[in-house]
């Protein structure tokens, strides 16, 4: 609450997990149950009635997860993680943009004025755009086109699901913390993507 009467216009959570395996470890917070919600009512409304603003940042760690059955789109593991992920199918790749999507919702249900999808430094989303953590050759692999497809369609889930008043951020990453990352021309060929897909709108 010091923040929102100290006239910080908007206030970003840490890392909430958009399911169980995402999380950066076993146990990492997110919003899975009727309780989650009500719990992150208490904070939201506190900030608000302070005359804040605040968004809740969702964070699919990908192949950085630390825990059993951590996914990525390809089986290429982090020098960080314990365990090499498991590289996701079609219909699993689906299944986590529903959970991203699921997260919004429910952000949205308790309270928050908007939500920050963790595009960036390595996680999940970002894991799809380079070429070193994305071996794939489906639709969801090889040409930038396709490498962005994930974050991309994220974002237009997420608009949809939560409506065209709440804030939906995007964090792009200028850095990918790994070889062969994304050039200053696909940075910037993703950043005019999601906007239109629906993020800062």
């Amino acid at each position: 609450m010091r923040r929102a009467r100290g006239w910080v216009a908007l206030m970003v959570t840490g890392r909430m997990a958009p399911n169980a395996e995402g999380g950066v470890f076993p146990g990492a917070a997110g919003l899975f149950t009727p309780q989650d919600v009500a719990n992150h009512r208490i904070v939201t409304g506190r900030v608000q009635e302070a005359g804040g603003r605040i968004a809740m940042q969702i964070l699919h760690a990908g192949r950085y997860a630390c825990g059993k059955g951590c996914v990525a789109p390809s089986a290429v593991k982090s020098p960080i993680s314990p365990l090499a992920p498991l590289a996701l199918e079609e219909v699993g790749i689906e299944a986590r943009i529903a959970a991203i999507v699921t997260a919004a919702a429910r952000a949205q249900e308790a309270g928050y004025d908007g939500v920050e999808v963790m595009g960036s430094e390595g996680y999940f989303l970002n894991q799809f755009l380079v070429r070193h953590t994305n071996r794939r050759t489906d639709r969801w692999g090889g040409a930038y086109d396709n490498r962005m497809r994930l974050p991309v369609e994220v974002v237009r889930r997420v608009r949809q699901a939560v409506g065209p008043q709440f804030i939906v951020i995007y964090r792009i990453s200028l850095i990918d913390l790994v070889p062969d990352g994304s050039t200053w021309d696909e940075v910037v060929l993703l950043a005019q993507a999601v906007a239109a897909a629906g993020a800062g709108s």
